[in-house]
């Protein structure tokens, strides 16, 4: 490719810079980064989707990569771009399809041809861009999407800590006395299985763990750090509560299976990445993924959307179910336009998005569980982006509230306790405190799918057709949510957009797989 190649925009690859943010110079020409390609499978995911998903006969990772990986002449078309753009080719997977190029601001603007400059938000500096991405027209088949250039943090946490509630303000769980309430499997303790968790920022102390774990009752379980992009478990910061909340609900629940930590930086590429090494770790092999970051679609680039989803589905040819938190800010999901909004990555249709409830119990027993209203409400609504998945006909999903009245994929899924009055008992920073919000609904399930996946004969993996289909159909696998509201939605009889089926029953859930 010479100089005057014509470039043509990336579909989907268009930004709009935050609202309140600001330019405050150009980009350092000099500075040397990384910029992630993903490339078109070698051939298409959708007819072994559609046999996985009937059958639940996954692919191994080698057999995903021979189907479906990076083709040859694909990379070779893109080695030749980087050459004559004056970039490198640090590494590339076959497996993920990602290809990592390197180079200076200068070179990588020039080669995607875009000007980017040094912007400032709340406080915050970040690198970034406005418009789409180009490439040469030959390669627009090829890639699917650019991450890096734009490194804008992408996604925040969905937790609300309370350092040392006061009992009489609320109903304090350990996460067994939740998994307990919800009849989770008792024969198993997830051994055979790795809960993967995604987390961009914070980090956790061994000290805290072994405390906790010590409080509770149980042995700590076994965790592995794994870095992505630089990043690394780096306690300090208050993503800290975070990471202490994923890691202590899902080990208290599954104490046997591995837990797996992919700290990356929180940016549209650290997020995508650590999402695709979870799924594609060929050392740990997840079998359940939690994901408790996210922010609504709106501030999501269609590339990202598509990107992310397209690992999504990858996680259901291999068997991985994807739990994710819908986020804490009610049906606006924190944006400030009038409009309902639902939270990404929750909304994709290959995501079994976690909703949030208020659980009150007495003598080991439920005795009330309303959608969480207060205090903050659980996220929830129709996608602007996603379509009305086919599993979701017939269970009245409604059309958006918002103008045009869209048809499009309802979230959530499944709900579970998360109110931050009726919170978890965590241990971060070397202080005891109470937490909330869907941050904890997402690990919850996970860890209840790695129970669930210990007695199956093959492990769960994309579990929305069969919740929604054959579970739905063979045993009350939720408990309905009748009451409360996020906003724009209230929760009834059947599927809502606040709790979705309802909360989750364990032990029904595992009586309809087994067959």
């Amino acid at each position: 490719m010479g100089p005057a190649t014509a470039l043509a925009p990336l579909p989907g690859s268009e930004r709009k810079l935050p609202k309140g943010a600001r330019m405050v110079g150009p980009a350092d020409p000099q500075q040397e980064i990384d910029v992630s390609l993903y490339l078109r499978p070698r051939t298409s995911l959708e007819p072994s989707l559609r046999a996985a998903v009937a059958t639940r006969k996954h692919l191994t990772r080698d057999e995903f990569c021979e189907r479906h990986g990076i083709a040859a002449n694909d990379l070779a078309q893109v080695q030749q771009f980087a050459d004559a753009s004056g970039l490198r080719v640090v590494t590339h997977n076959s497996t993920s399809r990602r290809v990592l190029l390197a180079g200076s601001v200068e070179a990588v603007s020039n080669a995607f041809g875009v000007e980017l400059a040094r912007y400032e938000r709340n406080g915050r500096h970040f690198r970034g861009r406005v418009g789409a991405l180009h490439l040469p027209a030959h390669l627009l088949g090829i890639v699917q999407s650019v991450h890096g250039l734009d490194d804008r943090p992408q996604a925040k946490p969905h937790f609300r800590f309370r350092p040392h509630l006061d009992p009489s303000q609320g109903q304090v769980y350990t996460p067994p006395q939740v998994a307990e309430l919800y009849e989770f499997p008792q024969d198993g303790d997830g051994s055979g299985q790795c809960i993967g968790i995604i987390e961009l920022g914070g980090g956790y102390r061994q000290s805290d763990l072994d405390i906790y774990f010590s409080e509770v009752g149980i042995t700590t379980p076994k965790v592995s750090s794994i870095s992505v992009n630089g990043a690394d478990n780096s306690p300090g910061d208050d993503a800290d509560v975070e990471v202490a909340l994923d890691i202590e609900v899902a080990g208290s629940i599954a104490p046997g299976a591995t837990i797996a930590v992919y700290f990356a930086p929180n940016d549209d590429q650290g997020f995508i990445d650590a999402v695709n090494t979870a799924i594609f770790d060929n050392v740990h092999k997840t079998t359940a993924i939690s994901v408790s970051w996210g922010k609504a679609e709106a501030e999501w680039s269609e590339q990202s959307m598509r990107t992310m989803d397209h690992a999504f589905q990858s996680a259901a040819l291999l068997g991985i179910s994807v739990c994710v938190a819908s986020g804490d800010d009610g049906s606006r999901d924190d944006e400030d336009d009038g409009n309902a909004h639902v939270d990404f990555p929750s909304s994709s249709p290959f995501a079994l998005a976690c909703g949030g409830t208020t659980l009150l119990s007495s003598g080991g027993a439920i005795t009330s569980e309303t959608a969480w209203t207060e205090h903050g409400a659980t996220g929830g609504g129709i996608s602007d982006f996603f379509d009305l998945p086919s599993w979701q006909l017939g269970f009245n999903v409604p059309n958006s509230v918002n103008s045009g009245h869209r048809v499009g994929r309802g979230v959530p899924d499944v709900s579970g306790n998360a109110d931050p009055v009726t919170p978890y008992k965590i241990r971060v920073d070397g202080v005891d405190g109470t937490v909330g919000g869907t941050s904890a609904v997402a690990p919850l399930v996970a860890a209840m799918i790695a129970l669930i996946n210990e007695q199956l004969l093959t492990p769960l993996g994309h579990v929305n057709p069969a919740l929604y289909g054959d579970m739905f159909n063979q045993a009350e696998v939720c408990r309905d949510v009748i009451s409360g509201n996020n906003g724009a939605y209230h929760a009834h009889a059947g599927w809502d957009a606040c709790t979705g089926l309802g909360s989750v029953d364990g032990e029904s859930w595992l009586a309809a797989l087994i067959y």
